[in-house]
């Protein structure tokens, strides 16, 4: 059980969206989706269930503000790197390693990449939300440098969104291995390490 959290009294009100984006991070992470309830996030936060309907109407509505306020930041920084036009493959070992880091650094994270796996085919509501707000930035972002680098003769021929995928697959693979294998004694893998490596062997073989 997670422990609740203590009323914070003297707390300014615009401090509280982010605690209660904090604390919903927290629960989530520890009891999926299906099994946290919005008192649960509420108490958690130290706010009243009512404070929390005041930025949140729906679960679905807090579940989202949850994963932009994860991966969203990394995201944005992404798609600055892409519009400075810098080099293909510092652009892209930036941003790729930002997004490993997010997941590396956090394990909450990577729990919330659980529960989008293990129950969105139940609610494909979090699915939706994850493809929507995760999937379809990222995936583009890089999709776009790939497919620059090509005109630019930086990136031999091929499909740039199949490029991209191959180059995000390990963070997938990451995430499942903490989530699934760790917990019953199986030996951590560095993320970071993983996505960086893997970098080193796919741009080799991207380049003309």
């Amino acid at each position: 059980m997670l422990p609740p959290g203590e009323p914070k009294f003297r707390r300014r009100p615009a401090e509280r969206p982010a605690e209660i984006l904090a604390a919903a991070l927290e629960v989530f992470a520890a009891r999926g989706y299906a099994a946290t309830r919005l008192e649960d996030v509420a108490r958690r936060a130290g706010v009243s269930k009512g404070a929390l309907y005041l930025y949140f109407e729906t679960k679905e509505d807090l579940f989202r503000a949850v994963v932009e306020t994860a991966v969203g930041g990394n995201l944005a920084h992404l798609k600055d790197l892409a519009g400075t036009g810098v080099a293909f493959e510092t652009a892209v070992r930036a941003g790729v390693g930002l997004l490993a880091q997010t997941v590396a650094s956090d394990r909450r994270v990577s729990g919330v990449v659980r529960l989008v796996i293990v129950e969105g085919r139940n609610l494909p509501e979090l699915a939706t939300i994850w493809h929507e707000t995760v999937v379809v930035p990222a995936l583009g972002v890089i999709t776009g440098l790939i497919r620059a680098g090509q005109a630019r003769g930086e990136v031999r021929c091929g499909d740039p969104r199949l490029f991209a995928m191959g180059l995000m697959g390990p963070m997938l693979l990451g995430v499942l291995w903490r989530e699934t294998f760790e917990p019953i004694g199986a030996e951590p893998v560095d993320i970071e390490a993983l996505a960086a490596q893997h970098l080193d062997t796919v741009l080799g073989g991207m380049r003309p």
